[in-house]
């Protein structure tokens, strides 16, 4: 069964699509293109499983298909691989009207959507994760970058896509790693704003972890049903599509310090949720109880509640570089409870208190 999740926002509805075997549904994609002609943006891990037959089923309804592969890494996200796809495009004379497919994670999403910003001034680009961190949030909501040693994601563009496919299929062949990484992304909307959902995943983690279709299939939907309503109130993050960050300002911090790829991303945001849940418990809105819950769910899903130790001068170095600073001041996403957000400043002593609490030597 599919599921559509419709994104409302007003210059450009799209919807996501959620079900197995969409891959082989051409129709769907053909639908949206401005001529039938795409390139497919993909990396080396990801185009040898899915890309054979991406190509074939759109060549069999006249699709024209030009394959662009990347190395595959955060670490990668780069001006240079940036380059390679518009180096690509531009030897095969990609035109306005040339839609781009990302198919692969979060990074090939990221860099696939601002190349199609920015290419001819932008062109069409269509979504199609192939992993359960892209599906449920880096592909929704129009969020494209690239990343700079001094800052993750500091250049890119708002640019929504024409469609999303989130294939469950291809989780099958998403390494545990990976798979845990992307459930950091979907725990964090149980903490933002949906306490039955938090409920939820506490009683069913385990199902979930395993993979089971029903389970994984709802988690998926009800995080993209977040996010969409998000997305549609707030598209270029003025105000409450910021709480989507919850973690990522003490994450991002760690990607930076570690050298991108040291660490998974779902991985980093994952400690950095706990690292918000202690600063939160040292402006006394959290109990220790509230951070046992926070620790404990993502400890079920495999995830690492730990943040290395880089010094709290390192951290707050890395953090003052994030996209959340607002006249020098470091904006974080906080908890006044499990399952409702906002976003503060800290105190020096409540940002010395969480790293103190949630760091351990490298």
């Amino acid at each position: 069964m599919t599921h559509i999740v419709p994104v409302d926002i007003a210059h450009a509805p799209y919807n996501i699509h959620i079900g197995r075997g969409l891959l082989a549904q051409a129709e769907l994609i053909v639908a949206q293109l401005a001529q039938p002609r795409v390139a497919i943006v993909s990396n080396e891990t990801v185009a040898p499983l899915y890309l054979p037959q991406l190509k074939q089923v759109l060549e069999a309804k006249g699709v024209t298909v030009q394959a662009i592969i990347l190395p595959d890494g955060e670490q990668y996200k780069t001006w240079e691989s940036l380059n390679q796809i518009m180096d690509a495009l531009l030897t095969e004379r990609a035109e306005r009207k040339t839609s781009l497919i990302a198919l692969g994670g979060g990074v090939i999403g990221d860099m696939t959507g601002f190349a199609a910003a920015i290419y001819q001034r932008g062109v069409p680009f269509i979504q199609i994760p192939t992993t359960l961190l892209a599906q449920v949030d880096s592909s929704v909501g129009g969020k494209t970058a690239i990343n700079h040693p001094l800052g993750k994601n500091m250049i890119g563009a708002f640019y929504q896509p024409k469609l999303v496919l989130a294939d469950l299929d291809t989780l099958s062949t998403l390494p545990d790693r990976e798979f845990s990484a992307g459930m950091a992304e979907v725990i964090k909307y149980a903490f933002i704003d949906d306490p039955e959902f938090l409920l939820w995943l506490e009683a069913n983690i385990q199902g979930v972890m395993a993979r089971q279709d029903d389970l994984l299939a709802y988690a998926i939907e009800r995080c993209c049903l977040n996010k969409a309503r998000i997305v549609a109130a707030d598209e270029k993050e003025t105000g409450q599509r910021a709480l989507l960050n919850l973690g990522h300002t003490f994450g991002h911090a760690i990607e930076a310090g570690l050298g991108y790829g040291a660490w998974l991303h779902g991985e980093a945001v994952a400690a950095g949720m706990v690292l918000a849940a202690h600063a939160s418990q040292a402006l006394g809105q959290l109990a220790a109880a509230d951070v046992a819950r926070v620790t404990n769910l993502l400890l079920a899903a495999g995830l690492p509640v730990v943040a290395p130790d880089l010094g709290a001068a390192r951290y707050k170095a890395l953090m003052a570089q994030d996209k959340k600073v607002d006249a020098g001041k470091i904006k974080f996403i906080l908890l006044r409870q499990l399952g409702e957000a906002y976003i503060g400043e800290l105190p020096e002593s409540a940002i010395d208190a969480a790293l103190a609490a949630g760091c351990a030597a490298k």
